[in-house]
């Protein structure tokens, strides 16, 4: 939690900063580095993975040893900069809620900030720097980052250039900076936001609002360390509140605000598309399975044997297609649990038995894992041809079992179908529809390799091996 509030500490505090953890030699090494974006940095390479220097061992040991903050007495020199450094001890909080923290730190933060720039800092880098000042003195007790914040970074995080608002305890603005205030201007308040409590400015704002975050007094009086978003004529903008403590004491509160109007309409859109996707993927479902019935109702028609398993191996290959189809309109993902599929593909199995007069035991055994839809329809279409030729020809007339093995691997997918039929006719491949489109399938969409072989004593075997390379991970 205090890393994913790496960024916010280094730039309110115009400085770099390093996370130090003791280790088992009686040293340091760092496991985190921030620049400021707000200023220079002072180290051109990452010290994440370095030993502390022994110019800030002293300083460092001594701040984790007391659990107080140890500034260093005379500037430090770093490549003929003059740096003043300052170590705060990280102390952790037990649970939220409760006084009860860690015996000693569990880390210490170096502050490296530049004095080479002197010049008079603004009114707003005097903010910016109090700021700092509060939070790192509350590390330092245990009172930040709260535990009860919620976790994890939300996309489109306010961030400390993006807009500043200092309340005091009673939730007035003693300070907005100019793109904070420009937000607030962008949302119908024409006024200076000093002098004004945040939660009567956002009040009117929102006036005639029907649905209203349950969380915004929370966060615009600055109780509670949540985050929110307002909408007004038009413009989203949102904000974190920070509370600040002073040994658990609010004594004040740091506002961010970002205006996210575009973000938010972005996310709306991909919300939109998404359910979209969704709802095309439920339509070619249902037309596939219409087709699969016309299919059926036609192979119940016909007076030919022939045509009319024609039209039942049709109807099953539509009717596995449709599965993949029925699975992806259930998430938001492209992406398919083929587990689940496969289970649903095996079903079809009961009928092609049934038909042949044969008593059928499927198996299946290993993991397929999640596949894109691209790698999920063919591999549906091909497993369902190879286990309705192993049914349909390796048993036909006769009990017996057909197995299925899948092994993923990083880059690659192994299946296996047996069955303990009658195995090939003299080892040869058949030269049917079926084997084409599994050749089709397995070996033109999806760029792998199939092997037919008869196994020792009865049954027949089909291996496939298909690469994952082009999947995203």
């Amino acid at each position: 939690m205090l890393v994913g509030d790496w960024q916010l500490l280094a730039d309110l505090a115009f400085a770099d900063i390093v996370l130090w953890v003791p280790t088992d030699n009686d040293s340091f090494v760092a496991v985190a580095h921030a620049r400021p974006s707000s200023s220079a940095t002072l180290f051109y390479r990452d010290f994440v993975g370095q030993t502390i220097k022994s110019e800030w061992r002293k300083q460092v040991t001594d701040a984790f040893e007391s659990a107080q903050i140890i500034d260093s007495a005379a500037p430090d020199w770093y490549e003929e900069t003059p740096t003043r450094v300052r170590a705060v001890p990280v102390i952790r909080r037990l649970a939220s809620g409760h006084p009860e923290t860690t015996e000693t730190p569990i880390a210490v933060i170096t502050r490296h900030t530049n004095l080479s720039e002197t010049r008079t800092p603004s009114r707003q880098e005097l903010t910016f720097n109090e700021c700092a000042n509060d939070l790192f003195a509350m590390i330092a007790i245990g009172d930040f980052p709260d535990l009860g914040a919620p976790t994890g970074p939300r996309r489109g995080a306010p961030r400390a250039s993006d807009g500043l608002i200092r309340l005091d305890v009673d939730g007035i603005t003693t300070f907005a900076s100019p793109n904070a205030l420009s937000a607030f201007n962008r949302m119908g308040f024409a006024d200076e936001l000093e002098g004004e409590s945040l939660a009567e400015v956002t009040t009117t704002l929102l006036t005639g609002k029907l649905i209203v975050d349950e969380s915004l007094p929370l966060v615009v009086t600055g109780r509670a360390p949540w985050r929110t978003d307002i909408e007004a004529r038009g413009v989203t903008v949102s904000l974190r509140a920070i509370p600040i403590r002073n040994h658990g004491e609010r004594v004040g509160a740091i506002v961010l605000s970002r205006d996210v109007t575009e973000l938010r309409h972005q996310e709306r859109e991909l919300i939109t598309k998404d359910a979209t996707i969704r709802e095309i993927h439920h339509r070619v479902k249902n037309n596939l399975q219409t087709v699969a019935s016309l299919l059926r109702i036609q192979a119940r028609r016909t007076h030919s044997d022939e045509a009319r398993e024609a039209l039942n191996q049709a109807m099953r290959r539509v009717a596995a297609i449709a599965v993949v189809h029925d699975t992806l309109s259930e998430g938001l993902s492209q992406n398919v649990d083929f587990d689940a599929v496969f289970d649903r593909v095996l079903l079809l199995v009961a009928e092609v038995a049934s038909s042949h007069n044969t008593t059928v035991s499927p198996k299946s055994s290993g993991s397929f894992g999640i596949l894109p839809s691209e790698y999920a329809t063919p591999l549906a279409l091909a497993l369902t041809e190879l286990v309705t030729n192993a049914v349909e020809h390796g048993l036909a007339g006769r009990s017996g079992e057909v197995e299925i093995s899948a092994e993923r691997r990083e880059d690659s997918l192994t299946v296996g179908v047996r069955d303990n039929g009658s195995g090939l006719p003299e080892g040869k491949v058949g030269s049917g529809l079926g084997t084409q489109i599994v050749r089709t399938l397995i070996q033109g969409e999806l760029g792998g390799t199939i092997d037919w072989h008869t196994m020792m004593g009865s049954g027949t075997e089909v291996t496939i091996e298909i690469p994952l390379r082009f999947i995203k991970r």
